[in-house]
């Protein structure tokens, strides 16, 4: 039978660096194995990060969307079903942060799945620097995700202070507790992702998992947490790092809890990886022109203030005309179109933003309206 781990972790806790380095000690033992990406979200950037790891013993696959829980599970065990013949040793499920652990259990032993595949391990990987005021939402996929893992790894305890470290092992007692768990952890149970030698993997490798009572909570992940997704932003790595600092640290934008994507800049792709307190760009092969931000009461208005181009174009005065208004033109006092005024200015200047339809509030109206935003390289 092919073993099934499954690599869990709130938001921003390094599932991916993690299993980049799972992965490679697995096919240095020469297995050959699937790494199966399993987000609730529509889109998953994270497969294109791994996607520089694969090789001849290494495969991605990846399961998105599903408009809610039930459809997204059910995918979840249609792409398992498709990966049943294909000759893997093991396969590695990265699922969302937000993952309940129990739907992994729960379908692992539905047919013909449990004829097919039993359970490897549960790795659990925690932040060292990890956020004392979580709601109970959070606390409670904290709790689970840890409850049942064979083996805890600790993200990012170099930078990390003791109290810190100590702070994030009380925190997840206090999430057993909160879960009714028995179960209890100290900081010796645990191991230190950026310390990890063959030592540690082998026993990663077997590590197995624990099978622990506690009480569910039930509430619908889409609702306690969004994401939202801004595709095809022109926006250099500097602005979009002062962006992403202004999103977490602005309390108006909601709970924040991960900002991750990609963008074009000088024929190469730039990968953002963000939480309050980390901001990280590198340079990779592929990617996507998109950024994602995922946390709990997201305000919708005032993040677009932070990632929105022209919203900084104009504030910084590098902006050159806006046409407005629609049907006909008319409007514009103007014989001919809107559309011959676009065209004209494509030709002169760079177009930044195409027809975006915003709304201006004025006392207790909403004037709609379509502009062009366009700006002078000159």
């Amino acid at each position: 039978m092919v073993q099934v781990d499954l690599i869990t972790g709130f938001l921003g806790s390094g599932k991916t660096t993690f299993i980049k380095k799972y992965a490679k000690y697995l096919i240095d033992q020469g297995l050959h194995i699937a790494i199966l990406e399993n987000d609730f979200g529509a889109i998953n950037v994270d497969m294109m990060v791994l996607e520089e790891e694969l090789g001849d013993q290494c495969e991605l696959e990846m399961v998105v969307g599903g408009g809610d829980l039930d459809c997204h599970r059910r995918r979840f065990k249609t792409k398992l079903i498709s990966m049943g013949m294909r000759g893997f040793d093991r396969i590695l499920v990265e699922p969302s942060g937000i993952y309940d652990v129990d739907e992994f259990f729960d379908v692992l032993h539905e047919e013909p799945l449990d004829k097919w595949y039993e359970i490897g391990n549960v790795i659990a990987l925690v932040n060292s620097k990890l956020e004392n005021n979580l709601s109970k939402q959070s606390d409670y996929l904290l709790g689970c995700q840890v409850a049942d893992a064979g083996k805890i790894i600790l993200s990012r305890s170099g930078e990390a202070t003791e109290e810190e470290i100590n702070n994030t092992i009380t925190h997840l007692n206090n999430t057993m507790a909160l879960i009714k768990c028995k179960r209890r952890f100290n900081k010796e149970d645990c191991l230190d992702l950026e310390r990890l030698n063959n030592q540690d993997f082998d026993s990663i490798l077997h590590s197995g998992y624990e099978l622990e009572g506690f009480i569910k909570m039930f509430f619908k992940k889409e609702e306690a947490f969004s994401t939202m997704f801004f595709m095809n932003r022109s926006i250099t790595k500097e602005k979009l790092t002062k962006a992403t600092h202004s999103i977490f640290n602005d309390p108006l934008c909601g709970k924040v809890f991960r900002i991750k994507g990609f963008i074009p800049e000088n024929d190469q792709w730039i990968e953002l990886n963000a939480t309050k307190d980390q901001i990280t760009t590198e340079t990779i092969a592929k990617g996507q022109e998109i950024i994602i931000v995922i946390g709990e009461s997201l305000n919708k208005e005032k993040i677009e203030e932070y990632e929105q181009i022209a919203s900084k174009i104009i504030k910084q005065n590098k902006f050159a005309v806006a046409t407005m208004a629609g049907g006909q033109g008319t409007r514009l006092r103007t014989p001919t179109s809107k559309r011959y005024i676009q065209n004209r200015y494509r030709r002169k200047w760079k177009i930044l933003i195409w027809n975006y339809s915003w709304y201006i509030r004025k006392s207790k109206q909403k004037v709609w309206c379509n502009y062009t935003l366009v700006h002078n390289d000159k």
